[in-house]
């Protein structure tokens, strides 16, 4: 089964990660959330939602993927952990699948990794990107890199990462129970 780390930090768009967790646990993908501390984490609308886990029980070769939620200031606190380029770093650099939506991507551009990849991102994101190549799809899909664009692409985003990590059939049953 394949297992793909959410990294939340306070100011998350709830959207996002509850939508990818809940689809990729449709799909048999087990999901493992990870907070920036200990304890709740308060989305931006102040949901607050208990992860499974914190960053530092976190560790590359446990999981296919890692993916950021946007939302702000979720995305700019993702940005300022030093943790999270790290972990970035050590998935991209091991040919891992990363994910980000809506502002996060952002923080895959800060971390290095989106040069000359093709990306989206929330619209006022786009120049935040670095050297990456900004498209306006809903989902763009370069290499291990998958980015999306707001809350009203989570859906499509997180079937996607299922499509990519339990095949397009399982995606597609997903897709068809939840009306889509």
């Amino acid at each position: 089964m394949a297992k793909v780390v959410i990294i939340l930090a306070d100011g998350f768009e709830e959207l996002e990660a509850v939508a990818i967790i809940d689809v990729l646990r449709r799909a048999g993908i087990e999901v493992v959330s990870a907070g920036l501390h200990e304890g709740p984490v308060s989305s931006a609308r102040h949901v607050k939602v208990i992860p499974d886990t914190v960053i530092d029980t976190i560790k590359s070769n446990d999981f296919e993927m890692l993916v950021l939620p946007g939302g702000m200031p979720g995305a700019a606190n993702l940005d300022a952990d030093t943790r999270v380029g790290a972990l970035i770093r050590d998935f991209s650099s091991k040919g891992k699948m990363t994910g980000a939506i809506c502002a996060a991507p952002f923080v895959l551009a800060n971390a290095g990794i989106l040069k000359g990849k093709r990306v989206t991102s929330y619209p006022s994101f786009k120049d935040k990107l670095g050297p990456a190549i900004y498209e306006e799809k809903t989902v763009v899909e370069d290499g291990n890199i998958l980015t999306s664009r707001g809350p009203g692409t989570a859906l499509y985003f997180a079937l996607a990462i299922a499509e990519k990590l339990a095949g397009k059939e399982k995606a597609q049953q997903v897709k068809e129970a939840m009306l889509l």
